[in-house]
């Protein structure tokens, strides 16, 4: 289809954990510093173990002295709906892990919703955003997020987008709630056409034990929701060797 790309782009295979979190540090870094001046660069969180490494890199020196922090604007992908306090949230792995550590303005830090109803914390969370992007829906050639960084599970699921699940099929909402039979938590997640409003959608994956599942993603196996993730601009793999599809091994 013009326009998009699906979730069969670009794959970016590192021998090690340590060398792929590195490797997509900097690839963060140079993204971020080629955003036009007084644009503000806005990128969407995955929770999840892998990208923790991540967060904590970036926090780290070399890299927390070279983000332009000051002109980053920080979304979260999905987020259980507990407090954020509470062990099981995205919000506050991120909060612990790099928020707190890093020279960020508090009003660049858009958390989802923690409190009520969890239909009604998504419709808050998308009226956010769609206030920052300033239309009801999205343009098919203005995305919203410079990057949406995404993980997947080894049932194929991204986000908070499980298999079996109504929330695939709601492409009208930005942010829907989803309710994995297998999780303890509803969850909120931004949609399909949320996560395809970016100008770069990332899948960071690591591990032999994801081996498996990201080739039949990159197959377009249907039963993955993973497969049916889309970017207006471009999507891209970043890889460790144990995890990189069987035809790249």
């Amino acid at each position: 289809m013009p326009g998009q790309t699906t979730a069969t782009g670009a794959l970016h295979v590192f021998p090690t954990r340590d060398e792929l979190i590195t490797g997509l540090a900097d690839w963060l870094l140079k993204r971020s510093l080629e955003k036009k001046e007084g644009a503000p660069f806005r990128i969407a969180l995955s929770g999840g173990s892998t990208p923790q490494h991540l967060y904590a890199l970036m926090a780290s020196s070399p890299y927390v002295e070279r983000f332009p922090w000051r002109n980053m604007q920080f979304f979260i992908g999905d987020d259980r709906f507990v407090p954020h306090d509470h062990a099981d949230s995205n919000f506050g792995m991120l909060q612990r892990l790099l928020f707190s550590k890093a020279p960020i303005p508090a009003g660049n830090i858009f958390p989802m919703p923690d409190r009520g109803v969890a239909e009604e914390a998504a419709q808050s969370y998308e009226r956010t955003l769609k206030d920052l992007y300033g239309a009801e829906e999205f343009a098919p050639d203005r995305p919203f997020f410079d990057v949406q960084l995404m993980g997947v599970g080894t049932d194929g699921h991204t986000a908070s987008l499980f298999p079996g699940q109504p929330v695939l099929h709601n492409r009208k909402a930005w942010v829907a709630t989803c309710v994995p039979p297998a999780a303890p938590h509803t969850r909120l997640t931004l949609t399909y056409p949320a996560i395809h409003a970016s100008q770069h959608v990332v899948f960071l994956v690591e591990g032999a034990a994801k081996q498996h599942i990201l080739t039949r993603i990159r197959a377009q196996d249907p039963a993955c929701p993973a497969s049916a993730v889309t970017a207006l601009g471009e999507l891209v793999w970043f890889t460790d060797q144990a995890a990189a599809p069987s035809d790249k091994q």
